[in-house]
């Protein structure tokens, strides 16, 4: 039996759809993110996660922000092709108030992620992470990477499951009237 989630349902609502969070993706080629819109907008489920120091956040904490929530790995190959392309969009548009929450699944905490940072060259992003995969399972999601673009209202508008190239100006461009909508 094939058990559909709601965010399944808004990201494509086949099989096909669900096992494409799973594909490697073209993101260091410079493919674009697939935004699906999310229509109507919906609150997000309650989400908590941790930072470097081990300090607890909601998404609460961000209403009146932007916010690009991205779930993803160390271990993950579409999660690594699209990090640093993430930390561009971060760059970008933190002058507007928008935010990037990568949540890290790594059960290696906050030095697995350190280190992947250090190796990559990653800057502009904080260290957050979600060991347990709860936000995963908040979500409703099977797979990673999945990006979720919230409004300033707190409203998801969009996501995209697999990697993509966000720091091109079409994305970048795509992000900002996602969360002026």
């Amino acid at each position: 039996m094939l058990v559909v989630t709601r965010r399944a349902t808004l990201v494509g609502g086949t099989v096909a759809a669900v096992l494409a969070l799973r594909k490697p993706c073209a993101a260091a080629a410079g493919a674009l993110p697939d935004l699906k819109p999310i229509n109507p907008p919906v609150v997000p489920p309650a989400i908590g996660f941790v930072d470097a120091e081990g300090d607890s956040h909601t998404l609460k904490e961000y209403l009146g922000s932007g916010v690009v929530l991205n779930l993803w790995a160390t271990w993950c190959a579409p999660c690594v092709a699209e990090l640093p392309s993430l930390a561009v969009l971060a760059g970008k548009l933190a002058a507007q108030r928008i935010v990037v929450l990568p949540l890290s699944s790594d059960r290696g905490g906050a030095a697995a992620v350190s280190q992947f940072y250090r190796a990559h060259n990653i800057k502009n992003l904080p260290i957050l992470l979600d060991p347990e995969g709860n936000a995963m399972h908040a979500l409703g999601v099977s797979g990673i990477p999945v990006t979720f673009v919230i409004d300033r209202k707190g409203l998801e508008r969009a996501s995209a499951a697999g990697g993509g190239d966000w720091g091109s100006d079409a994305a970048i461009a795509r992000v900002r009237q996602l969360v002026e909508a």
